[in-house]
């Protein structure tokens, strides 16, 4: 089983370790850490990699635990999110057949930022059609026989993942850009997404 941080639209890099695992430990007993995937994902828009981020409700001077994190809604990030993936994937050859499905988690608002990367983890799951057991952490795992990926969380100053190219909707203007959101690769992928990930060949 792998260990890993609940996070927002995780990077391809997680469903990796996922799709190569036989099972889920999320854990949400640690401190929330800023600069982590926990409530951001990068998108391929026409300018190039792209920061969708999830405001969240700052308590000065105390540490939070992860599960207790609570969504800031005074901006309509919500509403903004889904627009841009909207602008950006549009014309991606999978857009229409996953949309519907994603639309719903930007019209409900979540109170706890846990409740909504699980429920975005439960759609990417179904899209990938991957199904495995998962258990959540009831006390923070300092030292585990699992395999411990939970520094895959990690936005900031993270180690670069040399993926398999795909084409993506932009490429011609910026390059190919590896390990952006999971999403990035199922509407382009569709449903040979899982095949990707299970031909990867990473060393972690």
């Amino acid at each position: 089983m792998v260990l890993i941080q609940p996070t927002y639209f995780s990077p391809i890099i997680q469903y990796l370790a996922i799709s190569k695992s036989n099972g889920i430990v999320f854990e949400v007993e640690d401190n929330y850490q800023k600069q982590t995937y926990r409530n951001r994902c990068y998108v391929y828009t026409s300018n190039g990699k792209h920061l969708l981020n999830v405001p969240i409700q700052h308590l000065k001077g105390i540490k939070q635990k992860t599960k207790d994190i609570k969504i800031d809604y005074k901006d309509d990030w919500n509403k903004l999110h889904l627009k841009t993936l909207k602008t950006a994937y549009n014309s991606s050859p999978f857009f229409e057949f996953y949309i519907d499905d994603l639309s719903p988690i930007f019209e409900k608002k979540y109170t706890f930022l846990l409740d909504l990367n699980l429920k975005c983890h439960e759609i990417i799951m179904d899209a990938l059609q991957i199904e495995l057991s998962t258990l959540i952490t009831s006390a923070y795992i300092k030292n585990s026989d699992l395999k411990d990926f939970r520094n895959l969380a990690i936005a900031k100053g993270q180690k670069e993942y040399n993926l398999t190219r795909y084409i993506q909707v932009f490429e011609q203007h910026h390059g190919f850009i590896s390990n952006l959101s999971i999403l990035d690769l199922l509407f382009m992928e569709g449903p040979n997404a899982l095949n990707y990930l299970e031909n990867q060949n990473i060393t972690f």
